[in-house]
Formats: structure tokens, C-alpha cells, sequence
């Protein structure tokens, strides 16, 4: 939970005051589930790839494991998304990519979380296997068909192209909207 902290660290405490205030009316439990997740981003309902990527981003975004995101988390989620440096997004982006947890990430497991986000966000102008073929090809340093999160965040921070697809893909700007206009999506 250390890191947590830290992270709040960043914000000013009318921030936090004014974050907390939105975080307590989203959420009155103090707690937001992933159930609630889906419901304030109105992501029920979608395709078995789709349910696993926003499973797999609120797992990133629950940091002790418990099943929920609690204040602390939601915190440390916002700085991320609004004040992130290049290299922590990148990080958090391996994180989420590495599905299994094993610390490197393989083409099945990328082509899964590209195709997951193409059907939550759209098509994004290149095929999910044309991305991935085009990732592994430049940054797959060793050529092992794994990247290592030192092979990913340097081969993404030295090529434009690569950075500004990822960046769309996993823009949560509309995470913040929904919390920040206070306007839950009905959960059924």
C-alpha cells in the first residue's frame, strides 16, 4: 500500500478532497467492485475478449488483491492516467498486457488484449494481428517471440508510432468523465 500512497503524494489536498467526494458518491461503500466497474463504465454485456480486458484492467487498478479499488487505488489509478510519466504508463500498459503474470508478454497474449480493446474502443485503423505482428517485429530485440518489460517500455518509447497507438487504445479519460459528471450508468 506504500506505493499507493506515493502516488497520492502527488495531488494537492483540494484534489483529493474534491476526488474523494466524487470517488464517495460513485461509490457510498467506499468500494468500487468490479461489477460496479463495469456498470459506471456501461461495459456489461460484451464479447468473452472485451470482459477479460476490463477484468484485466481493474485487476491492474486493484493493487492489494482484495476484489475491490478502494480510494487509495482509485487515487493512484487517476494519477496515472492524468499525470503519469512516459515510463510509469508503459509499465502499467506491460502490466496489463502480461495477462498470465509470468513477467513477459507473448504474441497470444498481446493479439488477445489488442483485440479486446478494438472491441471495447473500436477499430483503430490496423488489425489486431497486423499490431501485434508490427510490435513483435520492431521491439522483440532477442527475437525470442517474448518481450521482457525492458525490450516493451524502450522499444515503445523509441518509436512514435507504436507509443501514440498504445496511448489511444488505453485512453481512460472516460473512466474520469463518468466519476467526475457524476453520471452513473444504470447497472442491472
Amino acid at each position: 500500500m506504500g506505493a499507493t500512497s506515493s502516488s497520492a503524494d502527488d495531488f494537492n489536498a483540494l484534489e483529493i478532497h474534491h476526488w474523494y467526494g466524487k470517488f464517495m458518491r460513485e461509490c457510498p461503500s467506499g468500494q468500487l467492485s468490479l461489477h460496479e466497474f463495469k456498470g459506471l463504465l456501461g461495459l456489461q454485456g460484451m464479447n468473452p475478449e472485451a470482459n477479460r480486458y476490463t477484468d484485466q484492467v481493474f485487476s491492474t487498478f486493484d493493487m492489494n488483491k482484495d476484489g475491490f479499488i478502494d480510494f487509495l487505488e482509485f487515487i493512484a489509478a487517476i494519477n496515472l492516467v492524468l499525470r503519469g510519466k512516459i515510463d510509469q504508463k508503459l509499465k502499467w500498459y506491460f502490466k496489463l498486457y502480461d495477462a498470465d503474470g509470468n513477467g513477459s508478454i507473448d504474441r497470444k497474449e498481446l493479439l488477445g488484449i489488442i483485440t479486446a480493446v478494438q472491441a471495447i474502443n473500436g477499430h483503430q485503423g490496423i488489425s489486431p494481428e497486423e499490431f501485434t505482428s508490427m510490435l513483435f517485429q520492431k521491439i522483440d530485440v532477442n527475437g525470442d517471440g517474448e518481450l521482457t518489460l525492458d525490450e516493451f517500455v524502450n522499444g515503445i518509447q523509441k518509436d512514435a508510432y507504436l507509443f501514440e497507438i498504445i496511448s489511444k487504445s488505453f485512453d481512460l479519460s472516460n473512466v474520469l468523465k463518468s466519476i467526475q459528471n457524476g453520471r452513473r450508468r444504470s447497472i442491472p
